[in-house]
């Protein structure tokens, strides 16, 4: 396994000087924003994909650090109901898949998206209960309207420009959100479809991320280290569906964390373990989004615990059986 970085935390510094800091923090590979949520402010797909000048100089900005890009991210939702935005995300997608089969990556980094409630809703709907029959209703429309005609095309295109993993977050909000619902679209839509697994986002719903990675297994492409603290007050009283704002940390029910400060050695120990078990041997790319913490104090606490849980040499033979 390698150590990782989403350059998008340093997302206010040109491409070269993200790439110092991601080089003089320790890590081996960084993760570039491509668009939509992300932002690019490291990397303009449309731009690289009509100037190859440009497009060496941006792998060479890489390469001669040490470094690999071990993804390309245009987290979107491309099923938004107001058409100009689920254009907008689809066409960034699309170019994103374009310049991932350019520099021979083979992986990009989304969100599954999630449709409105009809043809005249205007805002996504997630659907997270069965009643009022209402909301089966909608969730079963959704499915099969949208969610699975749309990313069965985009596998197709995928496929056609040799991108083999379509890295899906699970992440409320969207119609993939855990991994029942990752295997669902999987199995409807292409085994292109796996997980770019987070395991903050799985924290906060009650989901153990242990028994999600032997779950999912071989479908688990790309992986986030990201942490998340529940606070056992809060969730006594409120739960965990928490719309409060993310700087109003007291009051919240859970908050993002640098890695180590929601969970400790012991949890990461068994969650770098459970990954090889299954047979990942990827990147762990550190997401920061702790408010609690400076993005430099943050990213460096996550690369000190990762590098001492983090598996790097090939499985032995066992030679004491």
């Amino acid at each position: 396994m390698k150590l990782g970085v989403f350059l998008v935390l340093f997302g206010d510094k040109s491409l070269e000087e993200a790439l110092d800091m991601a080089k003089a923090a320790g890590v081996d590979a960084v993760e570039i924003g491509s668009g939509n949520y992300p932002g690019n402010a490291h990397c303009q797909p449309e731009e690289l994909l009509k100037d190859e000048e440009k497009l060496k100089k941006f792998k060479q900005a890489v390469e001669k650090r040490g470094l690999e890009i071990s993804a390309l991210s245009c987290h979107g939702n491309p099923l938004h109901p107001d058409p100009k935005v689920a254009e907008a995300h689809r066409q960034a997608q699309r170019q994103t898949i374009l310049l991932a089969e350019k520099l021979g990556l083979g992986r990009i980094i989304t969100f599954s998206g999630c449709p409105g409630d009809s043809e005249q809703a205007k805002s996504p709907n997630w659907v997270t209960c069965p009643w009022p029959t209402d909301f089966s209703d909608v969730l079963k429309w959704q499915w099969e309207k949208k969610v699975i005609p749309y990313w069965r095309e985009e596998v197709e295109f995928a496929r056609k420009h040799n991108i083999k993993q379509i890295c899906l977050e699970m992440h409320p909000g969207f119609v993939v959100y855990n991994p029942e619902s990752l295997m669902k679209l999987r199995e409807a839509a292409g085994e292109e479809v796996g997980a770019n697994f987070d395991p903050s986002h799985l924290f906060w719903q009650g989901i153990d991320p242990i028994a999600a990675i032997r779950y999912l297994g071989a479908a688990i492409y790309h992986v986030h280290a990201k942490d998340c603290r529940i606070n056992p007050y809060q969730t006594s009283l409120n739960g965990v569906l928490d719309t409060k704002s993310y700087l109003d940390e007291f009051h919240r029910s859970w908050i993002f964390r640098t890695v180590g400060y929601g969970h400790g050695l012991d949890f990461w120990n068994d969650f770098v373990s459970t990954l090889r078990l299954v047979g990942y041997d990827g990147v762990l790319s550190i997401e920061h989004e702790d408010s609690l913490m400076s993005t430099a104090e943050g990213l460096a606490k996550a690369v000190k615990l990762l590098k001492q849980v983090l598996i790097q040499e090939p499985k032995p033979k066992a030679w004491w059986t």
